[in-house]
C-alpha cells in the first residue's frame, strides 16, 4: 500500500496517516529531506491509529520514548496499554541521570540520557520513537536501556527511512508503521 509521496503503508489502518506526512527539502540543513509527522499527530483520528499500532502484537512492561517526538507517541502507547513511560532525555533536562551515551546522527552527533530510579533490571522495554534514519538514536537509546538491565523487546517508529539502512544497525527488533 503507498501513501502520499511513495509513503509505504506496512500496517493496516494507515493510510490516512501516510497521507499526512509532509516534506520539507532543507531542513534541518541542506541536503536533507525531512519528514514532517506534525499533521499527523494533530489528526485525532491517524494518532489514535498510530499509537495502537505502536503497540501492536508487542509484551512490555514500560515504554521508553525518544525526545522530543518519542515522547508523545510513547507516552500515549503507555496510557492505551496501562504502563508506565520513562523519557530518553538530551543532556541538561535531567536532575539525576543514571547513564548517558553518545552516538552519531545522519547529519551530526548527540546524545541520550537516562533518569535516575525509572528503570529496573529484568524490566521488558518497547523503545518508541518518530523515525528512524541511521538508527543511531535508536541504536543508543537500546545500549543505554541495556546498561540499565533492561530487556527491550522491539523498537517501534512512525516511519522507516530505508534508503539510510537504520534497521541494521539497531540492536533490538524494528517495527515500523510506515517507509519511504
Amino acid at each position: 500500500m503507498a501513501g502520499s509521496d511513495g509513503v509505504r503503508v506496512l500496517h493496516p489502518a494507515l493510510e490516512q496517516a501516510a497521507r499526512l506526512i509532509r516534506e520539507v527539502p532543507d531542513f534541518p540543513e541542506p541536503g536533507i529531506l525531512f519528514r514532517d509527522i506534525s499533521p499527523l499527530l494533530a489528526d485525532g483520528e491517524a494518532f489514535a491509529a498510530v499509537v495502537t499500532a505502536l503497540g501492536d502484537g508487542l509484551e512490555f512492561d514500560v515504554v521508553a520514548g525518544v525526545e522530543a517526538r518519542g515522547f508523545l507517541l510513547g507516552a500515549a502507547v503507555a496510557h492505551a496499554r496501562g504502563t508506565g513511560v520513562v523519557g530518553l532525555r538530551k543532556p541538561g533536562k535531567l536532575p539525576e541521570v543514571a547513564d548517558r551515551v553518545d552516538y552519531q546522527l545522519e547529519y551530526g552527533s548527540a546524545s541520550l540520557e537516562l533518569p535516575a530510579a525509572t528503570i529496573s533490571a529484568g524490566q521488558r522495554v518497547l523503545v518508541v520513537d518518530d523515525v528512524l534514519a541511521t538508527g543511531g538514536t535508536l541504536r543508543a537509546a537500546c545500549e543505554l536501556l541495556g546498561r540499565a538491565g533492561a530487556k527491550v523487546v522491539a523498537s517501534s517508529v512512525v516511519l522507516e527511512l530505508t534508503a539510510l539502512g537504520g534497521r541494521d544497525r539497531v540492536d533490538s527488533d524494528v517495527q515500523a508503521l510506515l517507509a519511504v
